[in-house]
């Protein structure tokens, strides 16, 4: 792992988005069945949020860790999508071998070289992250999966007009960093640790920017839903030295804030202005949840990145 490239790896997203366009991730007929989708890590918060969003469609679709004991057993009647990047997982391989030649499988990954015990082979096309972290294939997980969606579904998710946005914008972040990064890190630069919160919709941007946190930079950090928050997580800001990144959108927003500016803890908050924390990060779509989606969890990547190579100085 090396953080220099690591941040290449970053700065490459949105010529790499655009590129996709070029040749969407393309999707083998799926039975009407249920859907079971799996990974580990990064992979496992892209699918969770995909499972999510299915469900929304009336797809029966749900999310699991490609380590679980046992989940829904192989049937005809199941596809299951097992997502690695590396194509190497040790754990979703398992999950595959223990559905071949019963459920229908397929695996999403970025390394169609590799051997995978499944019916069906999705590349996630990313390239080659030279920073050894699954940043732009935790993003192009999220599109293909999206692609999934669009499918299924029959909605048009005018996902190359968005991706195309998504692209831009995270563009726009990149372009302006060295305005807005400083004091969201003087913000966030505390003495215990960093807490990221977003809504059920994108609780992977939550989850993924604390991984990044504590994969790079080896930090304390940790990625919470904002609803639930209100219930698990609140009642560090009345003992520690409490940091969050709040990614806005959640209608469970302004209790969370409610609370960290109550007991002084510092927010940053992406997506929107309110009143009282310590910064606020805009960009452009910010106000569009596919968008957001995808551009967001740039923030915390950032973050880790300027944290990192601080670390290596």
């Amino acid at each position: 792992m090396d953080a220099a490239a690591f941040l290449a790896d970053l700065e490459a997203k949105p010529a790499a988005l655009l590129a996709l366009l070029d040749d969407l991730p393309s999707w083998p007929d799926v039975g009407r069945g249920p859907l079971l989708l799996a990974g580990m890590g990064s992979s496992f918060f892209a699918a969770d949020v995909a499972a999510r969003r299915l469900r929304r469609h009336g797809i029966v679709a749900i999310s699991e860790l490609a380590s679980v004991e046992a989940s829904l057993p192989a049937s005809p009647g199941l596809t299951l999508v097992a997502v690695t990047a590396s194509g190497r997982s040790a754990e979703t391989l398992a999950l595959l071998q223990a559905h071949q030649g019963t459920s229908a499988t397929i695996a999403l990954t970025n390394d169609c070289s590799a051997a995978t015990p499944a019916d069906d082979v999705v590349h996630m096309r990313a390239g080659i992250e030279t920073g050894g972290v699954a940043c732009r294939s935790y993003l192009h997980t999220l599109v293909a999966l999206l692609a999934l969606e669009q499918r299924l579904s029959g909605v048009d998710l005018r996902l190359i007009e968005r991706v195309k946005r998504s692209a831009a914008a995270i563009a726009y972040l990149l372009d302006r960093r060295h305005g807005w990064l400083p004091p969201v890190i003087e913000a966030i630069e505390g003495t215990e640790g960093l807490w990221l919160l977003a809504p059920a919709e994108r609780v992977s941007s939550a989850l993924q920017g604390a991984l990044m946190v504590r994969e790079g930079p080896r930090r304390v950090a940790d990625g919470c839903e904002t609803g639930d928050w209100n219930h698990v997580d609140v009642y560090l800001t009345k003992t520690v030295d409490y940091r969050a990144v709040l990614f806005a959108g959640s209608r469970f927003d302004s209790d969370a804030l409610n609370w960290m500016r109550e007991r002084q803890s510092h927010v940053v908050v992406i997506g929107a202005d309110p009143d009282d924390v310590a910064a606020t990060v805009r960009y452009p779509g910010d106000d569009d949840e596919i968008i957001a989606l995808l551009t967001e969890v740039l923030v915390a990547e950032l973050i880790a990145a300027r944290w990192w190579l601080g670390s290596e100085s």
